[in-house]
């Protein structure tokens, strides 16, 4: 890599430590919505929770634009995840159906 200024090179840092710090706090959500998919799985509730959802993103779309996020970001961003989550329910569901739960 050719020299770059000390200030960008720290700043990359900064980046990549935050990057990490988020891996490891979504590692750790997806940790807790698999015990809310087991859950759900064991009182035959619905993967998908729409007012539940209705209202997080309420949530997360006013702590956006208090922290200065843009709050069309953190909608998507927050899509994505309960996508993910709710995929991961409907497997756990299947499993509990099939008997093959822990």
């Amino acid at each position: 890599m050719t020299d770059i200024p000390r200030e960008l090179s720290e700043a990359r840092q900064t980046i990549d430590n935050i990057d990490a710090a988020l891996v490891h706090i979504l590692a750790e959500r997806f940790r807790c919505t698999q015990d809310v998919g087991h859950i759900k799985a064991r009182y035959d509730l619905p993967p998908a929770d729409p007012a539940r959802e209705r209202e997080q993103v309420k949530r997360l779309r006013a702590l956006a634009e208090e922290s200065g996020l843009d709050p069309v970001f953190a909608e998507k961003f927050l899509g994505f995840i309960v996508t993910e989550v709710i995929r991961h329910h409907e497997v756990i569901k299947e499993t509990y159906r099939s008997g093959q739960s822990e």
